[in-house]
């Protein structure tokens, strides 16, 4: 049974990374500001769920702690991009 659970962790870890790819890909070729803004988020959540489960294969909680710090720069950083986009400024 541990043999089958670390085989889909391996295969989810796969997807995932794919998919964050080609989220970067959009990022990087967006259409517009809009798309790109949604994509970047988009890459923060993958690079999350990525840190969960290398956190998951490997046993170590450190991986846990790095995916809550990235997912709350994320969000912070999603806000302040998206507050950019609508004033042009900051603060």
């Amino acid at each position: 049974m541990e043999t089958f659970l670390t085989n889909v962790l391996q295969i989810a870890l796969a997807i995932h990374i794919l998919l964050l790819m080609v989220c970067v890909w959009r990022v990087w070729r967006g259409e517009n500001v809009i798309d790109r803004l949604i994509a970047a988020d988009l890459a923060v959540t993958l690079s999350v769920a990525v840190l969960v489960l290398v956190a998951l294969l490997r046993n170590s909680s450190l991986y846990l702690d790095v995916a809550l710090a990235l997912a709350l720069l994320g969000f912070v950083s999603t806000l302040a991009l998206a507050r950019y986009i609508v004033d042009q400024s900051i603060f």
